[in-house]
């Protein structure tokens, strides 16, 4: 086992390879939903592994995480879970991972997902899944990263979200340049084209400020 200061690394496949891209895939846990959510992110992560990309992921075996990584694992891809420790008794962790890490916090566990991966698919979930959305998003305005952000808005899930920051851009808390720091999707071909089409928007959020103007 190798140890370091926040994590642990419980194991890894000894058969190593080199890999496109890792994609860091947010979703939910809940199994309590519509079978199309399932179904959709089981593929996205097969069609990850199939094309070269390594997949990184909230380690759970339910719901869109799940999914995402039997998708990932029926392939025979690398797959990394990240996990804070205490899911160990919940017993909630996938157990196919080709990497398994474990974190101290809940903070942490996100801070090791951002920080390896190269890209963020956001697939439908709830609060987790929309706090990551949203970290991911406010780092990238404050230029912490410049990694591409895809909503993979399946069934519409995210079209009351999108509406809300529309209306937070309209009433002056964000910035309509904000809107241009993450794409929507509406089909796995057009994440994976999303992804491999990325050039990143260059935007300061406060080198363009004067009295008055709109800092969102």
């Amino acid at each position: 086992m190798t140890y370091t200061l926040l994590k642990e690394i419980i194991y890894r496949s000894n058969n190593e390879r080199i890999n496109e891209m890792k994609i860091c895939i947010f979703g939910a846990s809940s199994e309590q939903i519509d079978k199309i959510y399932i179904s959709t992110a089981e593929s996205l992560g097969r069609a990850a592994v199939l094309r070269g990309d390594s997949v990184i992921f909230g380690a759970g075996k339910y719901g869109v995480m799940g999914a995402v990584a039997r998708g990932a694992a029926e392939a025979k891809g690398e797959l990394i879970g990240i996990a804070p420790r205490f899911f160990i008794n919940d017993r909630v962790l996938f157990d196919g991972c080709t990497e398994l890490v474990f974190t101290e916090t809940m903070r942490e566990r996100k801070a090791e997902m951002e920080d390896r991966a190269d890209a963020f698919i956001i697939c439908a979930g709830g609060i987790g899944t929309f706090e990551e959305f949203f970290e991911v998003l406010t780092l990238r305005q404050l230029s912490r990263h410049t990694k591409p952000i895809i909503i993979y808005n399946v069934a519409g899930y995210y079209d009351a979200l999108l509406a809300m920051m529309e209306k937070s851009v309209s009433e002056g808390f964000m910035s309509e340049e904000c809107l241009k720091l993450f794409t929507v999707a509406h089909t796995e071909q057009e994440v994976f084209e999303q992804i491999d089409n990325y050039q990143a928007y260059t935007y300061n959020k406060y080198g363009y400020l004067k009295d008055g103007e709109s800092n969102g």
